[in-house]
């Protein structure tokens, strides 16, 4: 499970935006493709320019993982990041991680494109709105 901290430290090792960016084009490229059934309109991100879709999976002790692809690489490498760090968390756990603070930290919005960037932060949304509706969905069957 990687945590902030550990992404923070793995960018701090590269010396410039483009080694990160190639970073993230190699987690993009290492992300398992998609399964078809989670490509549907429920798992779609709505105002990326980019096709990205993304679902939240039940894991051990209550836990969410998710899977996601993306077809543009850039984004897909971010789509890969979002997913190692939200992944194998509980909901309220995830509803906790400061996205925003991170790519703030990791410079994010001063080198991708504000399209790309809104659309960003619609993958972090649609993650955490699943991350929700899955806890209230885990609720429900125990009552």
């Amino acid at each position: 499970m990687l945590t902030e901290q550990d992404v923070i430290d793995n960018f701090e090792l590269l010396d410039d935006w483009e080694s990160r960016y190639a970073y993230l084009v190699e987690l993009g490229e290492a992300l398992s493709p998609l399964d078809a059934q989670y490509c549907h309109d429920d798992n779609k991100v709505k105002g990326c320019i980019s096709q990205v879709w993304v679902a939240a999976v039940p894991a051990e002790g209550g836990c969410i993982d998710y899977v996601g692809d993306c077809d543009t690489a850039i984004i897909k490498g971010v789509l890969a990041l979002l997913i190692e760090l939200l992944s194998g968390h509980t909901a309220a756990e995830i509803e906790r991680i400061d996205v925003d603070g991170l790519f703030e930290t990791l410079k994010l919005a001063e080198n991708l494109s504000p399209n790309r960037h809104f659309g960003i932060y619609a993958i972090v949304e649609l993650m955490k709105a699943q991350a929700r509706s899955f806890d209230n969905t885990s609720a429900d069957a125990s009552v």
